[in-house]
């Protein structure tokens, strides 16, 4: 498993995206392509229906290699074995949190993300001692409606002031990948130009591949 300023591709297994398939061939998919991180993104679902899944996904990214990230739930991350959870603004910041050891289960080697939309937030959250940061959305998302896209000024701010692993993320896709790029990113989180694509193992692999020579 690569260190987190190694990874550059984060895939997700959301169940909004999952159009009656199987998850955890989803989630094959997304490691065989090259995402190195992959996310079980899953609102709205009971919590041990999620625990299920998670168990059904973290033998195949641990078979690969890859990250299992646990959304919203960093209890059931460390249970089920992941090695990464990922909190919003609101189930960390506004749920009174200020440092993230407080909601690492006591003992685990957990590392956590957390989402930030505007360069405040993001100082929050390197304060807060998040091990990577997510800035965006970048662009407008149905995977996030009635946010304001932070648009390409924050990830140039990102790309100058952030001092550890930090994603883009927010209407991603192979058309303004180039844009991202140009802004200074080297990691992106992609969910829709992925999970939509007719073949999601050969979109990974583009994305992948326009990712790993910008970083050369």
């Amino acid at each position: 498993m690569k260190p987190l300023d190694q990874c550059l591709l984060y895939g997700f297994v959301d169940s909004a995206y999952l159009d009656g398939r199987d998850p955890a061939e989803l989630c094959r998919q997304l490691c065989d392509g090259g995402a190195d991180l992959v996310q079980l993104r899953a609102k709205g679902w009971p919590i041990l229906d999620i625990a299920r899944l998670a168990k059904r996904l973290s033998p195949v990214t641990a078979e690969a290699g890859v990250r299992l990230v646990i959304n919203d739930h960093p209890e059931l991350a460390a249970e089920v074995g992941a090695s990464t959870a990922h909190l919003g603004q609101e189930d960390f910041f506004d749920a009174g949190y200020n440092d993230v050891d407080k909601v690492k289960p006591d003992g685990s080697t957990l590392e956590l993300g957390l989402s930030t939309h505007a360069p405040e937030q993001a100082r929050r959250a390197c304060e807060a001692g998040a091990d990577y940061i997510a800035t965006g959305p970048v662009f407008a998302t149905p995977t996030k409606p009635g946010r304001p896209p932070v648009t390409l000024d924050y990830v140039r701010w990102a790309a100058k002031n952030i001092d550890r692993p930090w994603f883009a993320i927010g209407g991603i896709d192979l058309d303004n990948l180039d844009d991202i790029l140009a802004a200074g990113a080297r990691r992106v989180c992609v969910v829709s130009a992925i999970l939509r694509a007719p073949d999601v193992a050969g979109a990974c692999r583009q994305f992948k591949d326009r990712l790993l020579s910008a970083a050369r």
